[in-house]
């Protein structure tokens, strides 16, 4: 990053230099000398700025005039210049973002399906209760709330699209009702899909109100941030409540971060992509604070290898084999024997039918005698791409690729530039190795037929999957009190997600897994948790003592009414020494001294409950054995009648009530009376300290200051009393 000084005495931030931001592979030779910039100018400046970027030669693609932020290109040698310019406050990457869904087969649908993430995000507990099909009558369903989903645009002819409400950003160069990739009429499909006979249902059953913008191209590469904070902007525009970025990108530029910043202020609540790269890196715009950041999980709760893992992550949802609409099919099979084993076509390799004797390739690593035969290739070693080409140098008639690990895969060759004349397919690892096992030699009928512009259903994997859960359970739980700002829906999703991986928030699952009644019934004040959940410590007992450097073993149980087992969610901790564990079973090593051990819980409505018990460590005699003082008493003695002399019995005891003797007692007298004094205890663990004649007749106060004694240790917290008044009779 380069800072500048400038005649009006701000800092001039460059975070693009020469040469920074590489090429679009669409761009041609005589583009590349150019830099697609977001330039933010003094407020009130722009004209000038204007001037000055066509001076340059400055191609303009969007003017954020409530960002003072102009889109554009220019050449790179003019960089140097504009950074200079006193009415340019910053230059900076127009990055680029790019949808992150994955698409693993296309199918033509017989009947609905609910997909298992509709019922993980509790969508039918709040519309559908009793599961008849029906909506209940008077529940939430989205009807009032608008979610502008920025992607690929929307298939609208498709049969389980049809009839939603749906408007869109009239673009004519990416109209908002036309998809020929697929990813955004997913994305629509899991938030509302209709309910009916057909395909799919969505979190909110074909009720609440979309608008679409489209960013992607049929190919649905890559668009500019740029390209989104106008997407945005137009979706604020037109009055949603919620914007679904299945999309996103590894660089953050600060245009984009005060566009979404404004965009929240304003009342909206965006919702993004967490990320598909599955590391810790953060993903933008799903990692600025005011973006929710959504992770993808899969049936069984568990975070997906591909998802992004960082703080920034706030909620999860499923986002792995996840079936909704799409507007294709894409049927890709190998037929043997009169057995149809269901395959995914791998990218760009060629579509059509073929057949031939099946043949075992191995793993395909160099080309064979495979003349006119369908290859039967193990994944590893080497790329997709030169597997099929090594089948296809040898006169193959297709390539078939199983996994080298359960289940099936998807596979591509790259590019259009690497594509291959015949028809690679994928397998399952089980299929693959039945298939090599018995039926070589067989004939194999290969299919790969895709259908364009058809009503289709589909899987797919990412965290692009996993945000229209967010967004549609946040439209769903919204519609129940519209009243709601964006803050206090953001704030109920978070406090009612279904807490997993970690205790409180993580990396991996933020806080958790959505959840639609819950945040319903806060909202609403739907009853609450009316029954709070019980805390128990089973062991150790109450009072346990253990000694110096033993290694003890905490067991405990929680559970509520309304959320059942909440063992796993206890946290234990100790006065002397902060937590020390979670769950329902584990071993801690304690410091010496007497321990509060302290187990809690807290249930999905925010309610609390905890056991406590005592724990001694340092019992049993021996050098790490603590000591405290079990009595004090003070008794007043008159001398005569001008004096009188302030007298406390000390008894000092071990941590199991034995007496200790030989202790030296230190102490200080306070009050009408001033001075230190000590005395040693006896067998009986008693001495005595008295003060000396007295004439004032104001109370004296004695205060143990210290205990000292071979093999023990003071434990000044065990104390029952650590002063005593006396008072003059």
């Amino acid at each position: 990053m380069k800072r500048f000084s400038t005649l009006f005495g701000f800092a001039l931030i460059v975070v693009l230099v020469i040469g920074v931001i590489a090429a679009p592979a669409a761009y041609t030779r005589a583009d590349e000398s150019k830099a697609r910039v977001l330039v933010q100018f003094v407020p009130g400046q722009k004209a000038i700025v204007q001037n000055t970027l066509r001076g340059v030669g400055g191609q303009t693609h969007f003017e954020f005039d409530n960002l003072d932020t102009i889109a554009v290109t220019v050449p790179e040698s003019a960089l140097f210049g504009l950074s200079h310019n006193p009415n340019i406050v910053m230059i900076e990457e127009d990055s680029l973002r790019y949808p992150v869904g994955i698409n693993l087969s296309a199918y033509q649908a017989e009947a609905q399906a609910v997909p298992y993430g509709i019922d993980m995000v509790q969508a039918r507990d709040v519309w559908d209760e009793n599961r008849d099909g029906e909506i209940d009558a008077g529940a939430p369903t989205g009807d009032n709330r608008t979610v502008c989903i920025i992607d690929s645009g929307l298939y609208v002819g498709h049969e389980d699209l049809a009839g939603i409400s749906a408007i869109g950003y009239d673009n004519s160069s990416l109209p908002w009702d036309v998809d020929h990739d697929g990813h955004g009429s997913h994305v629509a499909g899991t938030i509302s899909a209709m309910n009916n006979t057909l395909g799919v249902v969505g979190v909110t059953p074909g009720t609440v109100n979309l608008y679409i913008v489209r960013v992607f191209g049929d190919d649905g590469l890559w668009a500019y941030s740029s390209t989104l904070i106008d997407a945005a902007n137009r979706c604020e525009d037109a009055g949603a409540n919620i914007i679904s970025m299945s999309l996103g990108g590894d660089r953050s530029n600060n245009t984009e971060r005060r566009g979404f910043d404004t965009l929240y202020a304003n009342g909206i609540l965006p919702i993004a992509a967490a990320g598909n790269d599955g590391t810790t890196g953060y993903s933008y715009p799903g990692s600025y604070d005011s973006v929710v950041s959504v992770a993808a999980i899969d049936s069984e709760k568990l975070v997906a290898d591909f998802s992004q893992k960082n703080d920034q992550v706030e909620l999860a949802a499923p986002g792995v084999n996840v079936l909704s609409t799409v507007p294709y099919i894409d049927a890709s099979s190998l037929t043997v024997n009169g057995l149809t084993y269901a395959a995914n076509h791998i990218e760009f390799s060629a579509r059509g039918t073929a057949n031939g004797a099946l043949v075992d390739g191995g793993l395909c690593l160099t080309t064979g005698a495979w003349s006119g035969q369908v290859v039967l290739c193990e994944r590893g070693d080497i790329s997709f791409y030169d597997k099929v080409m090594n089948v296809q140098n040898s006169g193959g008639a297709a390539a078939i690729l199983y996994n080298n690990e359960p289940g099936n895969f998807h596979g591509t060759l790259g590019d259009e530039a690497s594509s291959s004349t015949i028809i690679g397919l994928s397998l399952s690892q089980e299929d693959g190795q039945t298939l090599v096992a018995g039926s070589l030699g067989q004939t194999g009928v290969v299919e790969s037929i895709f259908t364009d512009q058809v009503n289709g259903y589909a899987y797919y994997d990412g965290t692009s999957m996993a945000t229209p859960h967010v967004a549609a359970v946040a439209a769903l739980v919204w519609s129940a009190d519209i009243t709601a700002t964006n803050v206090e829906i953001r704030d109920i999703l978070v406090t009612t997600a279904e807490d997993l991986g970690d205790v409180g928030r993580d990396a991996s699952y933020g806080f958790g897994l959505v959840q639609s009644f819950d945040a319903v019934e806060v909202l609403t004040g739907g009853g609450g948790d009316d029954n709070p959940p019980v805390a128990n410590i089973t062991s150790p007992v109450d009072s346990a003592v253990f000694t110096s450097g033993e290694s003890i073993s905490f067991t405990g149980s929680a559970s509520d009414v309304e959320d059942g087992d909440l063992t796993s969610n206890l946290t234990w901790t100790s006065n002397l020494d902060g937590q020390i564990g979670t769950g329902g079973s584990f071993s801690y090593m304690l410091s010496d001294g007497t321990h509060t051990i302290t187990a809690e819980v807290t249930d999905s409505y925010g309610n609390t409950s905890s056991d406590s018990i005592t724990v001694i460590v340092g019992g049993g005699g021996g050098e790490d054995t603590a000591m405290h003082v079990a009595a004090l008493d003070g008794t007043s003695i008159v001398v005569n009648r001008r004096f009188w002399q302030a007298s406390v019995d000390v008894q000092v005891v071990d941590l199991t009530g034995t007496a200790v003797a030989n202790v030296t007692v230190s102490g200080d007298w306070s009050g009408s009376y001033a001075g230190s004094v000590s005395c040693v205890t006896d067998v009986t663990g008693w001495c005595t300290v008295l003060t000396a004649r007295n004439k004032v007749t104001a109370p004296v106060a004695f205060t143990v200051t210290d205990l000292e004694a071979a093999g023990y240790f003071y434990d000044a917290a065990a104390n029952v009393l650590s002063a005593v008044t006396v008072v003059n009779p």
